[in-house]
């Protein structure tokens, strides 16, 4: 990731800002805010700005005056609690705002999670980076022979070459093209005088999706906790995992406590249905049980065998 001499100008603008406030904050987090913690090839990931901290959790859910309790293992206890039994207003007391710069189809997919506040880049109005994400030859894989949205065998030798060089090579004949219909280029010359450019709401449309965009995304601590529980799980596509985990670093520095309680409860828990809860009881009985009579799908079963590593899959 490269920023250039008026990004890293801004960046430090801002973080020789001196303010002083009443409200509570994270010295972790303070130490990074306005940072471009680097994400795959040419993106980024910038706490811009936040509200609340762990207290702020407690408070709420106690509806206290002040800082709520001063014992910060009474503290820990109740936010465990909560996460533990999914209450979960306390959580949106705190928000966080975050600068990303993405991919295009990383972003498509990002803004499933419609539970926040997003202000992007606009191509409308400004010419997009000459940038594009290409992928590492460790993260060029075949489609999955049981997933239709996942990642099966690694692509090796020639094929990836020729992978490698086709992605390269459409970003930049379209970027090319791009500037062309602009009539400018991606520094502000223009290119032929003696021509109007087409209007940059049209020209935008012959980008490649591994063009970057950027975006303000602002959401609640909530629903971080939603968005990152889903993108940083292994199932989730590399891409949007990569910025996922750069997140969840942001996040323990941030809510210290919250987030310890996340990786218990959350990310290294295991959901067990009603089913899957009488199977595993009468395993750990010494009773019979296998597959034909759990009553879950083949699917279900080979989850919760990988789920508490049991050697019980069915081929």
């Amino acid at each position: 990731m490269k920023l250039t001499k008026e990004q890293k100008k801004e960046i430090e603008e801002q973080q020789s800002q001196k303010n002083s406030t009443k409200r509570v904050t994270s010295p972790e987090l303070e130490k990074i805010l306005y940072e471009a913690l680097p994400v795959l090839d040419h993106g980024f990931v910038r706490v811009v700005d936040y509200m609340g901290d762990d207290t702020s959790i407690v408070q709420s859910a106690r509806v206290s005056y002040g800082k709520g309790t001063k014992k910060v293992s009474t503290d820990s206890g109740l936010i465990k609690y909560l996460m533990r039994h999914r209450h979960s207003t306390p959580f949106e007391m705190c928000e966080i705002k975050y600068h990303v710069k993405l991919p295009i189809f990383i972003a498509r997919q990002w803004i499933r999670h419609r539970t926040a506040n997003v202000n992007e880049y606009s191509a409308r109005y400004s010419v997009l980076d000459k940038e594009f994400y290409i992928p590492s030859k460790e993260n060029l894989a075949a489609q999955s022979t049981n997933n239709r949205q996942g990642r099966g065998n690694l692509i090796n030798g020639s094929q990836a070459d020729e992978i490698l060089n086709l992605l390269k090579d459409d970003a930049e004949r379209n970027y090319k093209n791009y500037e062309k219909m602009l009539n400018e280029k991606y520094d502000g010359s223009t290119i032929d005088e003696s021509k109007q450019g087409l209007a940059r709401e049209l020209a935008r449309m012959n980008l490649t999706l591994n063009a970057y965009t950027q975006w303000y995304w602002k959401t609640d601590l909530l629903n971080l906790l939603n968005f990152l529980s889903l993108r940083a799980d292994n199932h989730a596509q590399y891409e949007i995992r990569a910025y996922a985990n750069v997140m969840i670093d942001t996040l323990k520095k941030w809510v210290p406590i919250t987030y310890e309680a996340f990786m218990d409860y959350r990310v290294g828990a295991t959901e067990v249905s009603s089913k899957g809860k009488h199977v595993i009881k009468k395993m750990l009985k010494g009773e019979k049980c296998d597959f034909e009579n759990s009553q879950l799908s083949k699917r279900e079963w080979n989850e919760l065998m990988t789920s508490f590593g049991f050697n019980e899959k069915i081929i």
